[in-house]
């Protein structure tokens, strides 16, 4: 129980993003389906108040509430499913790499100027 050869298992780095990214996508996953269904029970509510209640039942103003969330629920939709899966962690790392890459060939460029503008020779000439 108390031991000192216990045994633990310990997940490299990359099995640890895999995790990490996978309690990720079902958090995501698990934030539609309550949206879905607030949605629904929402609709349902609209429509309650609008035709049960006879709050402004001249209008049937709960189509206009219902087609706006539902928009929104289409754009909740496309994140999840679409987005997250051509934008994830790959693609997040891909354009890191390119960033970093832009920055270290700037930094090689400006290096190259100022060697040609003030070369090393020089310098050390007018201390003598």
């Amino acid at each position: 129980m108390f031991s000192k050869n216990k045994k633990t298992s310990q997940l490299d780095t990359e099995q640890h993003e895999l995790l990490e990214n996978a309690q990720t996508r079902i958090k995501q996953k698990k934030r539609l389906y309550a949206h879905f269904v607030i949605f629904l029970i929402g609709s349902v509510f609209l429509i309650l108040i609008n035709k049960i209640l006879k709050y402004g039942v001249e209008y049937n103003w709960f189509i206009w509430g219902i087609t706006f969330w539902g928009f929104l629920f289409v754009i909740h939709v496309f994140n999840v499913l679409f987005t997250q899966k051509f934008m994830g962690k790959e693609w997040e790392r891909e354009q890191r790499e390119k960033l970093v890459a832009k920055q270290k060939k700037r930094i090689l460029e400006i290096q190259k100027e100022i060697e040609t503008e003030f070369p090393l020779n020089n310098i050390n000439k007018k201390k003598e």
